[in-house]
């Protein structure tokens, strides 16, 4: 697809607009592998896509990872034949908080805690075996564990094995590509698609 390009006005029309989870539907590859993002930016919502702003490192570290076989550029949408492919894999992307906003800490506190509430259910319903919450504060607040750590967790979402890890998103300079790409793939070994 060709690169997307957005006013700031365009951008802001977004504002609480949501973005489908990417899952499999009937007769695909079952979701042994659920990322959860805090909530969609708003280039993700005028994109259409998950993890779609050019500097989000979500694609570039499942690729680094070897999760995916090819890099997945979402600036401008998904095509078709990228969606298949991350769904053939065995990989679903959803969020905690499905509205849109500039950033994730216009999200408020009651929001997340709605949001955890929903994942729990929608965890059940989809029946992956990991589950993988990208955020580590957005995570704390969701669930209400102050001091919850990077990793795989003791606890369990519904029967899904359970990792907190880095946010992708550009704005979290505690983490290069590298340091992402190598907590995801420790997700996708748990998940049993990549050894």
């Amino acid at each position: 697809m060709a690169a997307a390009s957005f006013s700031r006005a365009q951008l802001d029309s977004f504002r609480g607009a949501t973005v489908p989870d990417l899952l499999g539907g009937a007769g695909d590859t079952p979701t042994r592998l659920l990322f959860v993002g805090i909530n969609p930016g708003l280039w993700t919502a005028a994109a259409g896509a998950h993890f779609a702003r050019r500097g989000n490192r979500f694609w570039p570290a499942l690729h680094a990872a070897g999760i995916t076989p090819r890099l997945v550029d979402a600036s401008a949408g998904m095509t078709a034949d990228d969606r298949a492919m991350v769904v053939d894999l065995g990989i679903g992307i959803t969020n905690l908080v499905p509205i849109a906003t500039a950033r994730a800490d216009e999200l408020t506190a009651q929001q997340l805690l709605a949001g955890g509430r929903a994942l729990v259910e929608s965890v059940a319903r989809i029946g992956p075996a990991v589950v993988a919450v990208l955020g580590v504060t957005a995570y704390r607040q969701a669930f209400g564990v102050p001091s919850t750590s990077i990793g795989r967790q003791a606890q369990q979402i519904a029967d899904a094995e359970l990792w907190v890890l880095p946010n992708p998103s550009g704005l979290n300079a505690h983490e290069s590509l590298a340091s992402l790409a190598a907590a995801y793939r420790q997700a996708a070994v748990a998940a049993g698609l990549v050894t």
